[in-house]
């Protein structure tokens, strides 16, 4: 039996409020509306959804006060996970109703609500960010432990996203694997970007490290240039920047209390903004040519605004990979040897308590 467009609204405005709870977590349901920020799912209380039908409207109908936008419940669910067609859209409708899926040339095509955050921008980033939940107790956890890294000291810059939406190309349809979401932040601790790494959810192994079995499980979207994945305060004096997030992690685990930032590639390592207030950065670098590369490039950016740039080495390919073979006693004898006399006193000899 076909079922169109209007029939599966119409079908998500009879559990208007499940679809709410489920699609805008983030809000709340006062009297007969349920009340969140946004179609994306933003906390706040400008947007309300109508639970039930009245002389107003139906049920499932919403309306954002701030920006005018309005639509139905199969605008919510597209908006809210980032979906780019209706045939997507209805997908996870049939799904949420426990409706067989039909083909893809019998579902309809309807013109989108408009939006003003386009797929991939900050704000998207941000929207992605807010809705994704703590890592404790995840599968996360679980893939960094498979890391070696047994205590993540993210300061919050990490977080966790049960079905987080990966599509291969466009011209294949989108999937849903579990996904650790770093957000990549600028000086000022606002959110410009973030970073995903889809998670295998069947655990770890040896060949793809915990990662999901797709072409690219790892992502960013956003503004990228300059920023990065921070942990502890960025605005410090002392900083340690490198390349990957297990790899920060991993020097994190090893020294607690010092500010790092994953800026995720070496290009854009190269390109990282630097406080005013820094007055020595350490390079983590990768063991490679593009680590070389960096190097010189941070360095020379470095002191010429005169602050002191120092190369942390590692033994193997990188830090994480020193930290999952050599262990942690092991990797913090290494950087004993690299960093500034007054940074071991102030970073590695207390760490062991914070740890």
């Amino acid at each position: 039996m076909r079922r169109d467009a209007s029939e599966l609204a119409h079908r998500l405005a009879r559990e208007a409020e499940a679809v709410c709870r489920q699609y805008l977590s983030n809000g709340r349901r006062e009297g007969r509306y349920w009340l969140v920020g946004d179609v994306y799912n933003t906390p706040g209380r400008s947007m309300f959804v109508r639970l039930q039908d009245s002389a107003k409207g139906p049920a499932g109908k919403f309306t954002d006060a701030a920006t005018g936008q309005h639509g139905d419940l199969l605008d919510i669910i597209r908006y809210s996970l980032g979906l780019r067609d209706f045939r997507e859209v209805a997908e996870e409708a049939r799904r949420f109703l426990n409706l067989p899926r039909s083909e893809s040339e019998l579902v309809p095509q309807r013109p989108p609500v408009r939006s003003a955050v386009p797929l991939g921008s900050q704000e998207a980033a941000r929207r992605l960010f807010a809705i994704s939940g703590p890592i404790e107790g995840t599968m996360v956890e679980t893939y960094l432990r498979g890391r070696g890294i047994a205590r993540v000291h993210h300061g919050g810059s990490l977080r966790f996203h049960p079905r987080c939406y990966y599509r291969p190309d466009e011209h294949l349809p989108t999937e849903t694997w579990p996904a650790m979401i770093a957000g990549v932040t600028d000086l000022a601790g606002r959110i410009a970007g973030v970073h995903r790494t889809w998670l295998d959810p069947d655990g770890f192994d040896r060949i793809r490290l915990g990662k999901a079995p797709i072409d690219t499980p790892r992502r960013a979207m956003g503004d990228l240039l300059g920023n990065a994945v921070r942990f502890g305060t960025p605005d410090d004096d002392v900083l340690v920047a490198g390349e990957g997030i297990e790899t920060m992690l991993s020097l994190r685990y090893a020294l607690p209390t010092l500010p790092m930032a994953a800026a995720l590639s070496a290009n854009h390592l190269a390109a990282l903004v630097l406080s005013s207030g820094l007055r020595r950065l350490y390079i983590a670098r990768d063991a490679d040519a593009a680590g070389d590369m960096v190097q010189t490039i941070l360095s020379n950016r470095a002191h010429a605004a005169g602050i002191e740039a120092i190369p942390l080495s590692p033994r193997l390919g990188d830090f994480n990979e020193d930290l999952h073979i050599f262990g942690l006693d092991a990797l913090r004898a290494a950087l004993r040897l690299q960093l500034a006399p007054e940074d071991v006193s102030r970073f590695l000899l207390l760490s062991a308590t914070v740890a």
